[in-house]
């Protein structure tokens, strides 16, 4: 029997611009080369007129096509083309392109594409051919076709991403399988391939994700296709769930597995025993253990002391990885167990994990690792056969019958909290009944919350001086600690102030005095802020100025998106509450302040605005709670709806009359 390993390249591929083996450049249309503007897609910088992948899997090729009409200056950034591709194990070749203006007019490329290294991992060399289309212009069509080329050894299920960046007009995709994947006697063979994992692989799978009325089609003979028309561009809208997730695709897998069941049983299964490995609470981690808790503890307190020594740690996520020659010279070596990483008292963030769930079981804890997709990149999608799609470990620890979700490789992350990227997260985990899928929980909004008070005093002119304090607790406070990791409290005073001017009133400069409990991700942050300049306009009567101090400058989302196409991920739930104190000068007076506001979207969200003004100084509070994360599409109306109604509130205006003051001025309600 003779085998031949799977191919290494099928992410690069997905990478690449489009072309077909031996295909003939197409002539031009009239239509096409008058063509200024698409209806079917209003204000496209460019579009696809054809696209053509073709993968064959018998002959060791992949050939890309491409037909692009430029129909604005941006359209023309397509005039420069870049494929990746793996160094050794493949190659490109056979590039041919040319650029058609719109009166006909034929330009051929000349010259050589460029080679660029683009990036190396361990043992693997990812480069780029570079070339760039000669001439080209608004109106131009852009046609070039190339090959990849694999050596007898190696096999390339395709992946096909099927909707682009620009609108496609049409396109057509191709794959042949293995010849043991083929139908017929002519196919018969003794060779066999080798998955990843040393299996034999005796299934072809394909996952998709296509258009209505699209579908993967296969002849009689196994050869796989599939045709699309009129193709929308990727959707680009605002707080949208990671996009590689949902657009349209189709990928294919030589496995062992005959099913995403399967496939996933036996990879968990996998994946359990070597943390199971790694984790092995030895005679050293239990030495460990032992010297950070004491005998007296309960076991939350047990877990709380572990927690914050392996957070003591150096996370080199967060730090600087060392390199070989530095690691060799400090004697450092990869962790290949949870003792390698506690005698280094360095890791990776997968590292760190490990070594707490190891600490744990040392201590006669029952804990499990569960391995999450981190959803700032994708969403768990069990068709999609490939386990590296999960990207980070958290910790699950049974603490008298309920169990409590554990960050530990996130550093500078409080006990008992997650990242919001780990949270309602799909992955895999162990349990007592085995390994399996699971989802991680949604954290609750009360549990990230800002709080921003404001203490100023204004003069009849409209100056202003004062300060203002933020309390941040759960995921803002996390981002802030984490920048304080890699940056000294200099440059994170900077990166403050700069977000503290996209909240704060044009003409108003805010600049941070000093942080309390950075370093104390137990404790809510505290942030100190110095506050003064001019606000408002000023008439020979009135002075206007903001009624919601935090919020004349902010972005408010969905305001402007008439439509939705994709859900809304908002990463999770918070509770912002404001409080702004004016304190006024003898000879300004209330006349009207910011109206009393509820304003409610049932189940999800909640907006609230209250002012009091009393004998020389007026009080507006500010408060919006949202509780929901996710919002399916259909629901987009409502939540616009919603975010509407919240900024048309938040640009109220608190109005000041330049008269002298009666003794007492009564509480006034706006109007």
């Amino acid at each position: 029997m003779k085998y031949s390993r799977l191919a290494v390249t099928a992410l690069l591929l997905a990478g690449a611009v489009p072309a077909v083996l031996n295909a003939q450049f197409q002539q031009p249309t009239t239509d096409e080369l008058n063509m200024t503007a698409d209806p079917k897609a209003p204000g496209a910088a460019a579009v696809y007129l054809y696209r053509e992948e073709v993968t064959d899997d018998m002959l060791h090729y992949h050939s890309v096509y491409a037909r692009i009409k430029v129909l604005t200056e941006k359209g023309k950034e397509l005039a420069t083309v870049q494929l990746p591709y793996l160094s050794g194990a493949t190659k490109i070749d056979d590039i041919k392109a040319r650029t058609i203006h719109s009166d006909g007019t034929i330009i051929p490329l000349q010259g050589k594409p460029e080679d660029l290294l683009a990036e190396k991992s361990g043992d693997r060399t990812i480069s780029r051919k570079v070339f760039n289309l000669p001439s080209v212009e608004v109106g131009s069509i852009l046609e070039y076709r190339y090959q990849i080329r694999y050596d007898d050894n190696r096999y390339s299920s395709p992946h096909w991403e099927v909707q682009q960046k620009y609108f496609v007009h049409k396109a057509h995709y191709a794959f042949t399988p293995f010849k043991a994947f083929l139908k017929g006697n002519q196919n018969e063979t003794s060779h066999y391939l080798i998955d990843e994992d040393g299996n034999a692989a005796n299934t072809l799978i394909w996952w998709h994700i296509l258009p209505p009325g699209a579908d993967v089609k296969t002849d009689a003979v196994g050869r796989f296709s599939v045709d699309v028309i009129d193709v929308p561009a990727i959707p680009d809208e605002e707080w949208m769930p990671p996009i590689q997730s949902l657009f349209y695709q189709v990928l294919f897998y030589y496995k062992s597995s005959r099913n995403s069941g399967e496939f996933w049983l036996d990879a968990a299964k996998r994946w359990s025993k070597e943390v199971n490995e790694f984790a092995e609470p030895t005679k050293q981690i239990r030495d460990a253990a032992d010297g950070l808790v004491s005998s007296g503890d309960s076991d939350l307190e047990k877990a709380k002391k572990l927690y914050k020594g392996v957070q003591a740690l150096d996370n080199t996520d967060f730090s600087r990885e060392k390199g070989v020659s530095e690691r060799k010279q400090l004697k450092l070596k990869a962790a290949k167990r949870a003792e390698d990483t506690w005698a280094q008292k360095s890791g990776s963030s997968e590292d760190i994990a490990l070594l707490y769930l190891a600490l744990l079981r040392a201590e006669g804890l029952q804990a499990y690792a569960m391995k999450v997709v981190d959803r700032d990149e994708g969403i768990f999608a069990p068709g999609y056969l490939n386990f590296h799609q999960l990207d980070d470990n958290i910790i699950l620890l049974n603490n008298g019958g309920k169990e409590i979700l554990l960050d530990p490789g996130e550093k500078m992350c409080p006990f008992q909290t997650v990242h919001w990227r780990h949270s309602s997260a799909g992955g895999v985990r162990q349990s007592a009944g085995g390994p399996g899928a699971a989802t991680s929980p949604l954290q609750p909004y009360t549990a990230n919350t800002l709080m921003r008070t404001a203490d100023l005093t204004v003069d009849s002119q409209g100056g202003i001086d004062g300060t203002i304090r933020f309390a941040l607790k759960g995921q803002e406070a996390l981002r802030w600690r984490q920048e304080a990791v890699k940056n000294d409290e200099a440059e994170v005073k900077k990166l403050f102030d700069k977000w503290i001017a996209t909240m704060v009133p044009e003409g108003v400069e805010a600049h941070v005095d000093h942080f309390l409990a950075l370093d104390d991700p137990e404790s809510n942050l505290l942030v100190v802020i110095k506050v003064q300049g001019a606000i408002g306009s000023v008439t020979s009567k009135r002075l206007i100025i903001p009624g919601l101090f935090f919020e004349t400058r902010s972005h408010h989302p969905f305001v402007d998106q008439e439509k939705r196409q994709e859900p809304v991920d908002m990463h999770y739930g918070s509770l912002t509450n404001d409080e702004v104190v004016y304190h006024l000068p003898a000879e300004l007076s209330v006349e009207s302040t910011p109206q009393d506001t509820k304003i409610p979207w049932e189940g999800h969200a909640v907006f609230v605005v209250k002012s009091q003004a009393e004998a020389g100084q007026i009080t507006i509070a500010r408060s919006l709670a949202r509780a929901f994360t996710f919002a399916k599409a259909e629901e987009y109306q409502s939540l616009r709806d919603f975010y509407q109604k919240v900024a048309a509130a938040d640009q109220q205006q608190l109005v000041l009359t330049n008269a002298p003051r009666a003794t007492a001025t009564p509480a006034v309600k706006g109007n």
